[in-house]
């Protein structure tokens, strides 16, 4: 009975299971087959711009890049040098009356609906007003489209540009990553002026002409200036609208530091020039009030002859952002009140935190033999620094300095290839002196360690 059981259960059991595991290797041999024969047609996208070089025009993506090779386990603490946002430090906390305008907005429970697209008519009025201080020409609401953010504004103007087959586009070099990102996304062709480090970073104004043509659309400056901390003149930017208006150029003028002047060069805004060529200014809250979470800009259109109405760039915006996300509705509805009632103590107290910390960044450098700083800063919150790698022990480059500064020391800077200037660093010295002071002390010891052996002893 032993054998018997044994030979044919065993038998009925093996051929049972082996039938089983056959059945199941063949349905999944089935389901591999069937899985490898499919073409996705999504994934021709794994070549595209945002799959393969998307990061590379990110300060975001680069930041974050340098900031995974700080030891996590090191005695001091990280010291973010890389970006502009002082927000985070209570001696740069926004205006009261901000605060208040926004608070009591959220609490009459009127603001928690959709706006209209191009934004509230009294928050684009109240920017109208507001930007008409500085020109010979009154704007109208209609001359204001609100904007989550500058960077949805950048967001907005360059697929508007990038309608017609085969334009391009001219941006300064170094320059602001997110118009190079935008305009790659939206297969518009990117032409690169120079911005002149022995002349304040001054635009290389002789160069326009020859790299633009027929299909050039655009010029984006950057006043004042990030990364570079330069304050353009009246001269300067008169020069600049002239060469707009010879190549039949618009003028992007992306505005968000206007009020962060530290020096005696005023801010003259692009739109003061309007009647030569046409102007895009980008303004926002987020630098000049500190408050770059609360996602409120907005484009301003200086053109009293009505060009860019008649040729319809104001209709695309338009209807750009009819298809587009909006800034939060309540901010809009505490813009008035933001602009009229902040009070002119705020600015002397930033921009006079700003003066400190920028003669700070300054006078650290000049002490540091290893990077070197072709003009003050004069406005914004950033500065350019070169490299003196030659000087250097195995840093091949600025990212390289970057992530092994990190990793020593904990400071967290930009490259400058981030912003179209290898092996540079932009350096922001938006932040309180005492932290501002120890990271540049870090980045000093770091040089002096990693000096190459036969250079001489000093800074």
């Amino acid at each position: 009975m032993v054998h018997q059981s044994n030979g044919h259960g065993e038998a009925a059991a093996n051929g049972k299971s082996n039938g089983h595991a056959a059945a199941a290797n063949g349905k999944s041999i089935g389901h591999a087959a069937a899985a490898a024969a499919v073409e996705w047609n999504f994934a021709r996208g794994k070549d595209g711009i945002l799959a393969t070089t998307g990061a590379k025009n990110s300060i975001r993506a680069i930041r974050y890049k340098i900031s995974a090779s700080v030891e996590e386990s090191g005695p001091r603490p990280v010291l973010p040098l890389a970006h502009g946002d002082p927000s985070v430090f209570p001696a740069f906390r926004t205006a009261v009356e901000a605060e208040d305008a926004v608070a009591a907005a959220l609490r009459t429970g009127q603001f928690n609906c959709y706006a209209a697209g191009v934004g509230l008519p009294a928050a684009r009025s109240a920017v109208a007003e507001h930007l008409s201080q500085g020109v010979p020409y009154k704007l109208s609401a209609d001359d204001v489209f609100l904007t989550a953010g500058g960077t949805q504004a950048i967001e907005v103007i360059i697929p508007v540009l990038a309608q017609t087959a085969g334009a391009n586009i001219l941006l300064p070099r170094p320059g602001y990553p997110n118009y190079e990102a935008r305009a790659a996304f939206n297969k518009l062709e990117v032409r690169h002026f120079d911005l002149i480090p022995d002349k304040g970073w001054e635009i290389d104004i002789d160069s326009l002409e020859s790299i633009a043509d027929k299909n050039t659309t655009a010029m984006v400056i950057i006043n004042p200036n990030n990364p570079c901390g330069s304050v353009y003149s009246y001269d300067h930017l008169a020069k600049v609208a002239e060469v707009a208006r010879k190549l039949g150029i618009l003028v992007i003028a992306d505005e968000v530091y206007g009020k962060l002047v530290l020096g005696s060069a005023p801010f003259i805004p692009m739109g003061v020039f309007g009647h030569i060529a046409p102007v895009l200014s980008i303004g926002s809250l987020s630098k000049s009030w500190i408050v770059p979470g609360w996602r409120l800009g907005w484009v301003a259109v200086y053109d009293p002859t009505k060009i860019l109405e008649k040729t319809k760039i104001s209709t695309s915006i338009t209807n750009y952002l009819n298809v587009s996300t909006d800034p939060a509705t309540f901010v809009q509805e505490a813009l008035p009140k933001i602009l009229e009632n902040t009070k002119a103590d705020f600015f002397k107290r930033i921009i006079g935190l700003l003066k400190e910390s920028s003669e700070i960044c300054y006078r650290e450098i000049k002490e540091n033999k290893y990077i070197t700083c072709p003009h003050k800063p004069e406005g914004s919150m950033f500065v350019m620094v070169k490299l003196n790698l030659h000087l250097l022990e195995e840093i091949h480059d600025d990212i390289d300095f970057c992530c092994k500064l990190a990793k020593e020391e904990s400071v967290i800077l930009c490259p400058g290839s981030v912003l179209g200037m290898e092996n540079w660093v932009r350096i922001t010295f938006a932040c309180v002196p005492s932290s501002l002071q120890d990271g540049l002390e870090r980045v000093k010891s770091f040089c002096q360690r990693n000096k190459k052996k036969n250079s001489i002893n000093g800074c």
